[in-house]
């Protein structure tokens, strides 16, 4: 797979976030990149910034949180064209729901890990 063909996947993931939540997700821009840190070579996603829920007054003027989606180990953990557009789904889902406030134990609760 392309890495074209890769982010027009995280594109459509993207796209199938309901509009209602899609609206609400605030200061935060979503990158592909080939590679994690070399200290979690399969970490397949990653979400840095401040969660919605944490937000205050003091939130003000900073740089936009960052959702990244890794090609290299999502490419590496599966088999097949279809395992990667629903690894993709569910990866980009479980970094948007950070970026909402839950965290790794919430979305193992709810199968989203």
């Amino acid at each position: 797979m392309t890495r074209e063909e890769f982010e027009t996947l995280v594109g459509d993931a993207l796209d199938q976030i309901p509009p209602q939540l899609a609206a609400m997700m605030d200061n935060v821009a979503v990158f592909v990149e080939d590679e994690p840190d070399a200290s979690d070579p399969e970490l397949l996603g990653l979400y840095e910034g401040t969660p919605l829920t944490e937000r205050g007054e003091w939130y003000a003027g900073v740089l936009p949180d960052r959702i990244i989606i890794y090609l290299g180990p999502t490419l590496r953990h599966c088999n097949s064209r279809e395992q990667v557009v629903e690894e993709v789904r569910t990866t980009v889902i479980h970094e948007v729901a950070h970026h909402f406030g839950f965290d790794d134990h919430e979305l193992d609760e709810l199968g989203w890990s």
